[in-house]
């Protein structure tokens, strides 16, 4: 099977008249400067797929029900007492249900793999199912039938603070000690194992959620692969770790953990320049949500001053738009220090550029896949429309400039592993799963 686009942005920067050959899901051979073949499909503006390293997906389901505001004042955990209410009333078919729209969503925005960061494993009272893993089966079945490429993180979950403190009715669902989390493991490896190129990692929900012993006691369970943490997300959480351990979160996870190339810390928002360049400095990737973080009134990350690895995600999934997250990242900075195009990096260098190469690297790093047009790598590609008025006159970095600042997402088609699923923007199921997560919602809204 051959793909010709008229330009298309490889490993090694923006070619003319390219030419992918797909072979099993993945790309066969790269060729430049060529005419397409008969057979081929043909193509505008080619960008290698996206991977969202933070998706929360059974949130998808909440999003725009939060937006009234409180008696005292609303902050992330008045969200999260809301959010709450919502999971208490999921069945695992609600889950699939929900998850499928989002992966849908997810592909059309540009987004080819996702790392699910899921941690609703048992029933309303706290039970495990007869499976441990059926939840995980459910997001896998929904992974399938959106076509996404998926990364696994079950979530361990223990306590309801710092120090060990008990949880709430309400965490009920999400918990288990790590015998019960190494048997959830294996299952979930069971559950994703029929998914093209599917990977499972592990997920500590949050050093207020493990205790250090656990936190020792389940990192041999990744076996290699990816390690996803919640971290300084909010300044209560920052305080709340200083009061506890004396150190800063950041700071603890740093002088406690073997944080290296496959961690993914998640938020990091507030860190003092020491941790800034600390994190930078381990190799791991900092998971970025700008929607969800402005969404919840986080904070911002301190973009400036990082100077390591660093991915989007789209965490709960209120709107899923890669080019908006891309956008909203370099827009608070922009408002933070009163300047322009403070992501470049460097003088005359394309912010869209650079936003684009970064959320590539780090989100494939982070959920522990190769990503970009190469020959060898998977098949994941997306075509923008390249008549869309964003990109009228545009060439090599200017289409990125104007993908992620000026036009939304002219995205025209996205194949996964060779797959393709998505023509004119529209995903090819967008038609049964919507309807299902109607009847879905309709249901679970009425309660």
């Amino acid at each position: 099977m051959g793909l010709h686009f008229t330009t298309a942005l490889l490993q090694d920067g923006w070619a003319n008249d390219v030419r992918l050959t797909l072979e099993d899901g993945r790309i066969a051979g790269v060729e430049r400067g060529v005419v397409p073949l008969a057979g081929d499909e043909r193509c505008g503006v080619g960008l290698p797929g996206i991977a969202n390293l933070h998706s929360h997906a059974f949130q998808r389901g909440m999003a725009g029900l939060t937006e009234r505001r409180g008696a005292q004042g609303d902050s992330f955990w008045t969200w999260r007492t809301l959010m709450y209410r919502f999971v208490a009333h999921l069945t695992p078919d609600d889950l699939e249900a929900i998850a499928a729209q989002a992966y849908v969503e997810m592909l059309e925005a540009g987004f080819t793999r996702v790392g699910e960061f899921h941690y609703l494993h048992h029933d309303a009272a706290g039970r495990a199912y007869a499976d441990i893993g059926e939840m995980a089966v459910r997001i896998a079945a929904a992974a399938g039938e959106a076509g996404i490429g998926l990364t696994l993180l079950p979530v361990f979950y223990a306590h309801g603070g710092f120090g060990g403190a008990a949880v709430g009715a309400a965490q009920a669902r999400f918990l288990n000690d790590p015998d019960s989390y190494d048997e959830l493991l294996r299952a979930s490896r069971r559950a994703v194992a029929a998914l093209d190129g599917a990977a499972v990692g592990i997920a500590p929900h949050s050093l207020r959620a493990v205790a250090p012993h656990e936190l020792e006691a389940i990192l041999p369970l990744a076996d290699g692969g990816p390690v996803h943490i919640h971290i300084a997300e909010q300044t209560k959480e920052v305080a709340d770790c200083l009061a506890w351990s004396g150190a800063r979160p950041v700071e603890w996870l740093l002088a406690n953990a073997p944080v290296d190339r496959r961690w993914c810390l998640v938020h990091a928002t507030h860190m003092t320049r020491a941790e800034t360049r600390a994190l930078a400095g381990s190799g791991a990737v900092a998971g970025l949500c700008p929607i969800t973080e402005a969404n919840l009134g986080d904070g911002l990350f301190p973009a400036t001053t990082f100077k390591g690895a660093f991915g989007v995600g789209s965490d709960s999934n209120v709107l899923i738009s890669l080019a908006e997250d891309l956008r909203l990242l370099e827009y608070g900075q922009r408002l933070k220090r009163r300047m322009r195009n403070v992501m470049a990096g460097r003088p005359d260098a394309s912010t869209g550029r650079r936003l684009f190469a970064a959320a590539l690297a780090g989100g494939a790093q982070a959920l522990g896949v190769a990503g970009g047009l190469a020959a060898g790598a998977p098949a994941d590609i997306v075509s923008l429309e390249a008549d869309h008025p964003a990109l009228i006159a545009r060439a090599g970095d200017d289409i990125l400039d104007s993908f992620v600042f000026a036009g939304g997402a002219p995205i025209s088609g996205v194949w996964r592993a060779g797959r393709r699923l998505v023509t004119d923007g529209r995903h090819h199921r967008r038609g049964p799963v919507a309807a299902r997560y109607r009847r879905t919602l309709e249901r679970l809204l009425a309660v």
